[in-house]
């Protein structure tokens, strides 16, 4: 039998309380990819460009970025870039934290319809400038994005997205 690393411990030991994992510290180690489409997506928002990928059969622009396209369920085919600026999908005003306490400044979030993406194709995301009561289905806006020594190939490298007024 192989041997495992670490510290054997039976189990009238474990039972007999005479060892805790509050005793060890743990060496864990994490590596993980991204993936194809995905990297290529953070990697773009870390320069200041939103990527999606084309599904030439079906004609759609999927963002964010899938490798294969779930209607045709084949392979996308090229890179696109797409716009920063797009329309609200539909949104959403919280005035609770995460620990259940009262906001003093609302949070919207929205789904937002990229510009150059195929319909219904859209990233979740913080809207700010706007007063809640002026929130609208269809609204523009665009990105605010991050100085560009700040980016770090997050989504959060968008700070969020703003009403742009259309001519």
């Amino acid at each position: 039998m192989k041997s495992l690393p670490g510290i054997p411990i039976s189990s009238e030991e474990l039972e007999s309380g005479k060892f805790s994992v509050e005793d060890y510290q743990a060496k864990l180690s994490y590596a993980w990819s991204s993936g194809i489409a995905t990297g290529r997506f953070l990697s773009g928002l870390k320069k200041g460009e939103i990527w999606g990928r084309r599904c030439n059969r079906c004609r759609r622009t999927i963002v964010p970025p899938r490798m294969y396209c779930e209607n045709c369920f084949r392979p996308t085919d090229t890179w696109v870039k797409v716009s920063d600026t797009g329309n609200v999908n539909t949104y959403s005003v919280c005035w609770v934290n995460a620990d259940a306490s009262r906001r003093k400044e609302p949070l919207i979030i929205a789904v937002v319809m990229l510009d150059g993406a195929s319909e219904n194709m859209g990233i979740l995301h913080y809207l700010a400038e706007v007063k809640p009561q002026d929130v609208r289905i269809g609204m523009k806006v665009k990105a605010v994005w991050k100085a560009e020594e700040e980016r770090t190939g997050s989504i959060l490298d968008i700070k969020y997205f703003k009403p742009i007024k259309v001519k």
